[in-house]
């Protein structure tokens, strides 16, 4: 059940106006989270850009997806995914292109909030005890993951178990001062926004969706009863529904 809560181009994509779609992953993830959503995009023939996120840090990794922007000529519906949102709040910067962003289970962030304070904001996550132990790096820092025998039931409880464990097996860690990195100025306050997010993300409280998402003016906002964080996956009829409806703003 889904609940409405409100309202480098392919020459052949030019002709007939379609924005590119650039698709912005999260911690924890990696580009192939958007495969079942880019799938659906490409059919209806979207240009589309699944970016390889650093997370190495906000600004960094807002400074990497600006570049990639920059090589995009037209229009850009930009989406993220969890810590990816908070990237893409940072990336938009000057770029007249961007038209639209859309929020997947993603983070909102006003200047000066952090990944990891929105999350504790209000009850509800549950990913802190299912860490492992952090990797030390060699010039300082720590990277994070999710242990592996708690990855289904924490990031991915509606997804079949074998994927599951594909996604833990390939996880790609976030830096933990990246959770802790102050935003910049948001991009949702001049460019218009879409959100969805499951009703049983482990990862970010619901409440903190809901209050990002009303705080953001957003144009709709969708929730997908059931749907674990990664609702790009286990719902990605609903995920490019919310893009295409982005993409058809003027």
């Amino acid at each position: 059940m889904i609940t409405s809560l409100g309202g480098m181009r392919n020459p052949a994509s030019a002709e007939d106006g379609k924005p590119t779609i650039v698709l912005v992953h999260g911690a924890f993830a990696e580009s192939s989270s958007w495969n079942s959503v880019l799938t659906k995009l490409i059919a209806k023939g979207y240009p589309t850009v699944a970016v390889a996120n650093p997370l190495r840090g906000v600004k960094a990794d807002a400074d990497y997806v600006t570049s990639v922007l920059k090589g995009i000529e037209g229009s850009i519906v930009l989406v993220g995914h969890s810590y990816g949102g908070a990237v893409i709040t940072n990336a938009v910067n000057d770029n007249r292109n961007v038209k639209a962003l859309v929020y997947v289970a993603g983070f909102a962030p006003e200047a000066g909030e952090t990944a990891a304070e929105l999350t504790g904001r209000y009850p509800g996550s549950t990913l802190a005890p299912t860490l492992a132990p952090p990797v030390v790096l060699p010039h300082g820092g720590k990277d994070l993951y999710i242990h592996q025998d708690k990855f289904h039931a924490q990031f991915a409880a509606d997804v079949p178990a074998s994927n599951a464990q594909l996604m833990a097996s390939t996880q790609r860690p976030v830096t933990e001062a990246a959770l802790n990195e102050a935003s910049g100025t948001p991009a949702w306050k001049s460019t218009p926004s879409w959100f969805i997010y499951g009703s049983r993300d482990l990862n970010i409280p619901v409440a903190v969706h809901a209050f990002i998402a009303k705080r953001a003016n957003s144009k709709e906002t969708i929730v997908v009863n059931g749907a674990s964080h990664v609702v790009m996956i286990s719902h990605p009829d609903a995920v490019a529904e919310i893009i295409e409806h982005a993409a058809a703003t003027n």
